[in-house]
């Protein structure tokens, strides 16, 4: 049981990131004396509008887990175009006070996506555990371009707005393309430190899955179960309608990077996502 004095610094913690996202930098977060800072244990890295928030709650309600004061601190995201140094890799362990006998780490989609971040969080925490939780891959590509679609389109003024859906279109299908991004974090980490999830396994059995989860961090699983173990719904945003041909070749790129996706991780369940299911059937077929 924790005491009164732990709960407090935990609360302090928590309260101090109800602000904007960190990055380099943004000051880091009050801990009490007997805490250290350090690595994060753990890093989701992806997928966007696959229920990591969902997943992280959960994660997060363990009780051998400290809640970092952010979800995600996007600290890699300004590295493109700035040298990382090993200063910044310590600006980065101050995001992670916690209690010596606690997990911590954040769960940021960009991760995964940003071809320089997987080399960058491998200098700045080469032991962390790697998340990964991924959904269909044009159920996700139509959910993420209409969130960026709705989103972006109220910062734009109306005649940059057609350029703006166009790069959300790309960026979008890139983020599902999930073979690509898995190959170029697997260069950075070693197998063993990676746990890919499916969300659709996610939603039909919580509890275990959330049993491998802990297993894999290392936390016993607890007796408990969260009250909003099923609460895997995010935000809902104006749905956005493809043209058959889009979804067409949308649909053809998807199946060819899953092929890449099923070749790095043997235990991936193809049948779970309904724009994979052909490529499911012909691995059948061929075995």
């Amino acid at each position: 049981m924790l005491n009164n004095r732990v709960r407090r610094a935990r609360r302090r913690v928590q309260r101090w990131g109800r602000r904007r996202s960190a990055g380099p930098d943004q000051r880091p977060p009050f801990w009490p004396v007997d805490w250290f800072i350090g690595p994060p244990d753990f890093v989701g890295v992806g997928a966007q509008r696959s229920g990591t928030t969902w997943w992280h709650r959960l994660l997060c309600d363990h009780p051998g887990v400290q809640v970092a004061s952010e979800k995600e601190f996007h600290f890699f995201d300004g590295y493109f175009g700035r040298e990382f140094l090993g200063s910044d890799a310590q600006a980065y362990h101050r995001l992670f006070p916690r209690p010596r006998d606690s997990l911590t780490g954040e769960w940021c989609p960009r991760y995964m996506h940003d071809f320089w971040t997987p080399a960058l969080l491998s200098r700045a925490a080469p032991r962390a555990k790697i998340l990964v939780l991924l959904r269909d891959p044009l159920g996700r590509y139509q959910s993420g371009l209409s969130r960026e679609v709705d989103v972006l389109r109220r910062s734009v003024r109306g005649g940059d707005r057609p350029y703006v859906d166009v790069m959300c279109a790309r960026d979008a299908l890139s983020r599902s393309l999930y073979g690509r991004q898995l190959e170029r974090l697997l260069e950075h980490f070693d197998r063993r430190q990676v746990l890919v999830l499916q969300l659709e396994a996610c939603i039909e059995d919580p509890a275990a899955q959330l049993r491998r989860t802990y297993e894999f961090l290392g936390i016993d699983p607890v007796a408990h179960v969260p009250g909003f173990l099923t609460e895997h719904r995010g935000r809902s945003h104006p749905q956005i309608r493809l043209p058959g041909a889009v979804v067409a070749a949308a649909t053809d790129m998807i199946l060819h990077d899953a092929a890449k996706l099923k070749a790095l991780v043997p235990e991936i369940d193809l049948e779970l996502w309904p724009s994979c299911r052909e490529l499911a059937t012909e691995s059948r077929l061929v075995a």
